[in-house]
């Protein structure tokens, strides 16, 4: 099976959201509906200059997007440093255990290399196939606890 990994761009939404679709096909756990405004606010992230320090990665297989990779930089005042932030990472399940995320991590770290990033900080999903590929990721450390804060946002407070 030949993989290519590719930016995400605007101009792909639709094979993503295919891609989306798949993955909620094959596994029932999401939590999130892929849905008009979903779509839009993707759409717009395409065009907001806030969104100019995301690179988004996806992994094409048998003609079809069948993984995707998501990160952001941190800038951080505290010592002086960016880094970047693993938003995410998933793949098909039927396209698990073939090289797909491997692919995916390889690439999104050549390219945070280029843009000058020397550590990538992620959150680890709590299910062990997951455990036990993030624990295989060559020069990797796990430490430390993730904790998700919401926080009250005037649009979100209305």
């Amino acid at each position: 099976m030949e993989i290519s990994v590719t930016p995400y761009t605007a101009d792909r939404i639709d094979d993503v959201v295919k891609f989306e679709n798949d993955l909620r096909q094959e596994e029932q756990f999401w939590g999130w509906e892929i849905n008009e405004e979903y779509i839009r606010s993707v759409r717009d992230s395409f065009y907001d200059e806030s969104f100019k320090d995301s690179v988004s990665l996806i992994a094409y297989a048998d003609g079809k997007v069948v993984g995707r990779i998501d990160s952001s930089m941190i800038s951080s005042h505290f010592d002086g440093s960016t880094k970047a932030y693993l938003d995410w990472i998933c793949v098909l399940k039927s396209y698990r255990h073939k090289g797909v995320a491997q692919k995916l991590m390889t690439e999104l770290r050549k390219e945070l290399g280029k843009r000058g990033i020397n550590t990538l900080i992620g959150l680890t999903a709590s299910n062990d196939e997951a455990k036990s590929f993030y624990k295989a990721i060559p020069d990797s450390i796990m430490r430390d606890i993730g904790i998700w804060i919401n926080v009250e946002t005037e649009k979100n407070s209305k």
